[in-house]
């Protein structure tokens, strides 16, 4: 039976200088992201090109964020199902962000870098080739109108 599935978060805007939205330069582009049970909120801004706070998350970040999550997590399961011990994963997402000249603007493309260290050399190749299909069971990846590529490293784990 096929799911679905409903999310509901809050932002809250927190950049009223004392004059509002009175002029672009006039207000701060700081907010919080939260969510019932959540332990921890979210500070984010918009990035510093836009007159954000750089000390906080920016909505690409977040972006970028979700998509090398959502990788993760799908190669973590495909992984388990075909046998491939994984014991250590780290990425290093990267996203170009084309502005179109009318205030606005689009991702172009996002790479995803995992580093994944298998338990043993026999799953190397297996390993690299799951990322095919952890890709295809990505929600979020599914969910963007831009190329999401991989370029993985896999290595064995010296444990």
């Amino acid at each position: 039976m096929l799911g679905e599935h409903y999310y509901e978060i809050e932002v809250e805007w927190q950049g009223d200088r004392g004059t509002g939205t009175s002029g672009y330069r006039d207000y701060g582009r700081q907010h919080v992201v939260r969510a019932t049970g959540k332990l921890h909120d979210i500070a984010g801004s918009s990035d510093r090109t836009f007159h954000g706070d750089r000390e906080r998350w920016n909505p690409e970040e977040l972006l970028l964020a979700a998509l090398g999550e959502c990788h993760m997590l799908s190669y973590l399961h495909v992984a388990t199902n075909h046998g491939v011990v994984v014991r250590s994963y780290t990425d290093a997402p990267t996203g170009h962000m084309r502005e179109d000249g009318t205030g606005g603007g689009a991702f172009v493309e996002v790479v995803l870098r995992p580093r994944i260290e298998v338990a043993d050399a026999s799953m190397l190749e297996l390993a690299a080739e799951l990322h095919a299909e952890a890709s295809a069971k990505c929600f979020i990846a599914a969910s963007v109108a831009f190329p999401v590529r991989h370029e993985p490293v896999v290595t064995v784990s010296g444990r």
